[in-house]
């Protein structure tokens, strides 16, 4: 009866048409799957020069945050937060620097909700072909009672205005609700619809304490997605602190809330335990598509070049089980481990070493080595060297080179660091030296420095130790007085002839100075590091903090 109906349905002249359109669409394969959609594409705004730069000893001078922004912008991130132009003239001076020179990204500055700030930071962005001002005023009961001393009311007023303020300068505006994951759902919905009317383009959601948990962020961002009816018309951001550990998970859960950007930092640095790290929300997003179906503009083979330079501009070092840059995320030592990794791959790496910028495979160099192979060694590491700098790490290469068997990567990177990091105008440079010291016996030192030209030898017999002699000595002939602060000693590779890297951090007259020396001598290392430190302060490069202000 139903092969009946069909002939009949196939033989009626108005029916037959409409009959084959539709098994012409049918699928007549029942494998075939559906199409999946487009990954999402989320925005990543990247506030290393910003909140990254408060992390305490973690400042840069003018030239050290044009070379980051660079490095970002290069990379693919989105928006720059180059600072917070109100703070200092030191940091007005960047974001305008910034603003004036870097391309390919959108320049962000940050603001508090009042028109000094405001107009200060429009001031310095102006001149940037995209420019975002982010203003931000803190809206949980706990700031409202015991920092502000404002009702909600006040709190409103004060964030519509702000943030029309920066909508008569800029059609990007960012407004933050600090400490808004403390903030109740109601007052928060509340100040976010506001801000929107007013003119925000951008609803920044901050963990601004580290508070929360992954559950408690994706059920913030969806109720703002629900609640709030002018939603639609900003992005809604991310932007997490990781006292307790959890900024990544949370930044990720916002944005499997609906959220379109994360905010987030160059290896994670930033206030107290620091930020979301970049290298890792980002590779989490590209690693696992299959699960976020999100993706981002960055080139993630330039990670562990950029996490490289900000870990050598800032002086914080990355530590070795890090994930995506640490030295030890591609590194397999369990004989199970290698046996598998022999085998296939895939069987302990979820992504390739390459993908992030590391080098599949070591290339050992020695003492019969030419400039090529060093040049070639330092661009895969992620350096780009003069050939002024070439000849440098060059001639340094070569005396280490007598000393060890193999040079490996972590000695390269240790010498190219050092020559970058004393580009500093150099003053007083290292002649030589011999020191005498043993047990119970007071430790002599005898230096000679060169400076403009002229050579100056000292002997000193006095201080605890040879290091300590060491300090005395380059204090007696620059005549600089120094108070040591910080002083590390690490090892850039393994073995009993490992290159030794020493950083310092000294103070002179009220400021704090940073000093790098790399040496197979650990009094080599300490006097080239106190002469790196000593000729920033003659060239007026000071890395002293600015003063604390409030941050979402």
């Amino acid at each position: 009866m139903r092969l009946g109906l069909f002939l009949c349905l196939r033989c009626c002249p108005v029916l037959s048409p409409i009959l084959e359109t539709v098994m012409s669409e049918t699928p007549t394969d029942e494998t075939t799957s559906p199409p999946q959609p487009q990954p999402r594409a989320i925005r990543i705004f990247d506030t290393t020069l910003r909140d990254g730069e408060q992390s305490p000893g973690a400042s840069m001078n003018l030239a050290e945050k044009l070379e980051v922004a660079s490095a970002l912008a290069e990379m693919g991130v989105d928006v720059i937060e180059a600072g917070f132009p109100i703070a200092s003239p030191g940091d007005f001076e960047s974001v305008r620097q910034i603003a004036a020179t870097v391309r390919g990204a959108t320049i962000c500055g940050l603001a508090r909700c009042n028109e000094k700030d405001i107009d200060r930071a429009w001031e310095a962005l102006k001149v940037a072909p995209s420019s975002r001002i982010h203003v931000f005023l803190a809206t949980s009961a706990i700031h409202r009672q015991f920092k502000l001393r404002m009702t909600t009311d006040e709190i409103v007023a004060r964030a519509i205005a702000g943030v029309q303020r920066a909508a008569s300068y800029c059609d990007d505006v960012e407004f933050s609700p600090e400490d808004a994951c403390r903030t109740e759902h109601d007052f928060l919905c509340r100040v976010v619809e506001a801000a929107i009317d007013a003119g925000a383009t951008t609803i920044n959601v901050p963990d601004t304490v580290g508070y929360a948990t992954p559950g408690e962020v994706y059920d913030r961002f969806a109720m703002l997605m629900n609640r709030v009816p002018n939603i639609d018309k900003a992005i809604l951001s991310t932007h997490c602190h990781d006292d307790l550990g959890m900024a990544v998970a949370n930044s990720l859960a916002a944005v499997s809330a609906g959220a379109g950007q994360i905010e987030c930092t160059i290896n994670g640095i930033g206030e107290r335990a620091g930020n979301a790290a970049l290298e890792e929300v980002v590779m989490a997003m590209k690693t696992r598509q299959d699960f976020y179906h999100l993706t981002t503009n960055i080139d993630s083979t330039r990670l562990v070049p950029v996490s490289r330079l900000v870990s050598k501009t800032t002086g914080i070092n990355v530590q070795r089980n890090k994930a995506i840059v640490g030295r030890n995320a591609f590194a397999h030592e369990s004989g199970i481990h290698q046996d598998g990794m022999l085998k296939e791959r895939s069987t302990y790496e979820i992504m390739s070493p390459e993908e992030v910028g590391f080098s599949k495979t070591d290339l050992v160099l020695g003492k019969h080595s030419g400039r090529a192979a060093l040049a070639d060694r330092a661009k895969q590491l992620g350096f780009t060297l003069s050939g002024e700098q070439l000849q440098e790490v060059f001639d340094r290469f070569k005396e280490l080179a007598d000393k060890k068997k193999e040079i490996y990567d972590g000695d390269i990177m240790a010498l190219v660091q050092q020559q970058i990091s004393g580009t500093v105008t150099t003053q007083w440079s290292l002649i030589d030296y011999e020191v005498t010291s043993a047990r119970n016996k007071t430790p002599e030192v005898r230096l000679t420095l060169k400076h403009g030209g002229q050579e100056f030898t000292e002997q000193v017999s006095q201080g605890d130790g040879p290091i300590d002699a060491a300090f005395w000595a380059v204090e007696k002939i620059t005549g600089i007085e120094l108070v040591c602060k910080d002083f590390r000693v690490r090892s850039a590779t393994l073995g009993r002839d490992a290159i030794g890297e020493v950083n310092l951090e000294v103070e002179h007259r009220g400021k704090t100075y940073r000093g790098i020396g790399v040496s197979t001598d650990s009094v080599e290392s300490t006097i080239l590091a106190m002469l790196n430190a000593i000729n920033r302060i003659m060239a007026g490069q000071s890395d002293a903090s600015e003063e604390d202000l409030p941050q979402p």
